[in-house]
């Protein structure tokens, strides 16, 4: 394998400088992952599985993202079991299954169940412990870190980037804990961060918010671009249960402003936040929901909150099981929308994550003091945090679930017509039976799932539309301009309204994955990505790699 210096050369025929701010504490690598969530996971382990020496960084104590710091049970599609996943994806999620066979004390019924669900949630097949999801995913990453293929670094932030034209040299990271700098250098850099933090650092180009239907054509687009209307984020949090003690937290600094808010939303909200009542995300009418932890029953048409995205469910277990039943809150009601994470001062954006925290805390105090019960008192005093689920003090998740990232712009960018049913039919004039999404030929993956948007901080309701299981093309994750930077998250060439559903755990891990997998081809053999993209000979060998290390490019046909 040619040196990092070398291969600098040959990549980019530029004379390979120190990094503009001095010889420091510096590490080297041939791919470097920027970001450890759930894509950044997916991205470092197809560079080293294909030889690659990868060094992988993480602003949190838990790499997994999604799955794990921001504490999201997966969002799948329904073909998931058998197909529409990578094998890599596949094997994460029977290594989840297996974990709690190894480690639990599951009845028989449980352990003899190849399709278990440890938490037993409606939301999902798979919905379990955000922990279970970290020990698995450092597990399949330990060999590597074991032979000095694979480097980690939690708790490290990107704070500067050197750049000489479209290449970037290295990547200067902050120590959260200690304060210290370290800086990366790399042949290729993936943005797997959260909010797409690479991109500013970089001056790659990039997008925010919701296009104009002049500049996509998109159905659900707005006549004029608004690239500061983001979608809510959440700060999740796990619930448990215990009906024979008071565990009424402190009431929170700002629950009367949360106890009084009603949403001023586009189409309107249908009343208090902090109720059992809430906007139905389709028709956009009002919607009742549920919630007891003391019922298991679920009443046919209406959505019981507390088994909805319930993590652990202690009927899998053995009698005699400690801790009861626990759930992952991640509701309308915990929702925020008042303002963004991206795209303001770093004192503004702390500033609303405070606020979300609030708003999270405001609704269990809600929940403990005065939520209306179906018989009996308002309120279950018996809720209470679990913070030995979520790996904090508090009892909060790490970090927010961010729907919606900085993103790219691509080569190719994914449109609503290319994807949406109705946008798809009206583009096509098929009927619903015969629309396919658009076919890709350069796809490097698949996925399936609604657009889902939820209410966004410039006051628009829900845009819930439907969409066919659809591909992700190469040229989505090509920059227009940067030649060793790819995005390995939510960041890739989508739009406002196709990132809904461009934005679940197994779609963000196959992007990853997919990126990861052309760094390391780019590295070995010596090329661009937009060459590979380019040219026919070299496209198709990529692709018979992924699809060799199981990677799925295109959905069976009916």
């Amino acid at each position: 394998m040619l040196s990092r210096r070398a291969l600098f050369q040959t990549l980019s025929g530029l004379a390979v400088a120190a990094p503009a701010w001095g010889s420091g504490s510096g590490l080297s690598c041939d791919v470097a992952v920027i970001g450890g969530g759930t894509g950044g996971c997916a991205a470092a382990l197809a560079a080293v599985r294909n030889g690659m020496r990868v060094v992988m960084s993480e602003e949190t104590e838990w790499i997994g993202g999604q799955l794990t710091s921001q504490g999201v049970p997966p969002d799948e599609h329904a073909w998931i079991e058998s197909h529409g996943a990578t094998a890599a994806y596949r094997a994460y999620r029977q290594a989840v299954r297996q974990y709690y066979r190894d480690h639990s004390d599951l009845s028989d019924e449980a352990r003899a169940n190849a399709l278990l669900n440890p938490g037993g949630g409606s939301v999902s097949v798979l919905t379990h412990e955000p922990k279970v999801s970290l020990e698995v995913l450092r597990a399949m990453l330990a060999p590597y870190e074991r032979d000095g293929q694979f480097t980690l670094l939690t708790r490290h932030k990107p704070i500067a980037a050197d750049v000489v034209r479209e290449r970037v040299r290295a990547v200067r990271l902050r120590n959260l804990e200690t304060g210290a700098a370290v800086s990366v250098e790399a042949a290729f850099y993936l943005d797997a961060t959260e909010l797409g933090d690479l991109l500013p650092l970089t001056k790659t180009e990039f997008v925010t918010g919701f296009e104009s239907r002049k500049q996509t054509g998109e159905l659900h687009a707005p006549e004029e671009a608004q690239p500061d209307n983001h979608q809510a984020f959440t700060v999740c949090f796990a619930l448990g249960y215990d009906k024979l003690k008071d565990h009424t937290i402190q009431k929170p600094a700002e629950y009367a402003f949360w106890h009084d808010y009603i949403p001023q939303m586009t189409p309107a909200w249908p009343g208090k936040l902090l109720s059992w009542s809430m906007t139905e995300p389709i028709s956009l009418k009002e919607r009742k929901v549920t919630f007891d932890p003391e019922v298991e029953a679920v009443t046919a048409g209406v959505m019981n909150l507390w088994i909805y995205r319930r993590i652990v469910r202690a009927k899998n277990h053995r009698p005699g099981f400690e801790g009861g039943d626990v759930t992952l809150v991640n509701w309308p009601q915990n929702d925020y929308w008042l303002g963004n994470l991206y795209g303001n001062t770093p004192e503004e954006a702390a500033r609303h994550r405070r606020r979300a925290k609030q708003l999270s805390l405001s609704l269990l105090y809600w929940m403990q003091t005065e939520a209306p019960r179906a018989t009996g008192p308002r309120g279950w005093r018996g809720l209470h945090l679990r913070p030995d689920l979520m790996g904090t003090a508090d009892g909060l998740a790490m970090y927010p679930y961010v729907r919606e990232a900085r993103r790219i712009q691509a080569e190719f960018t994914v449109l609503e017509h290319h994807v949406g049913v109705d946008a798809r039919m009206k583009a096509t004039g098929k009927s619903r039976e015969e629309t396919r999404a658009e076919r890709f030929d350069d796809s490097v993956g698949v996925g399936s799932y609604r657009i889902d948007l939820h209410p966004s901080s410039k006051g628009d309701n829900y845009i819930d539309v439907g969409s066919l299981p659809f591909q992700i093309p190469l040229g989505a994750l090509i920059p227009k301009r940067m030649e060793n930077l790819l995005p390995a998250a939510k960041n890739l060439g989508v739009t406002h309204i196709t990132n809904g559903c461009y934005r679940l755990h197994p779609v963000e891990w196959n992007i990853g994955e997919s990126a990861g997998m052309l760094a390391a081809h780019c590295v070995a053999r010596k090329l661009a990505p937009r060459q590979v993209r380019n040219t026919e000979k070299l496209l198709r060998e990529f692709q018979g790699k992924l699809t060799a290390q199981g990677i799925e490019l295109e959905w069976p046909r009916a």
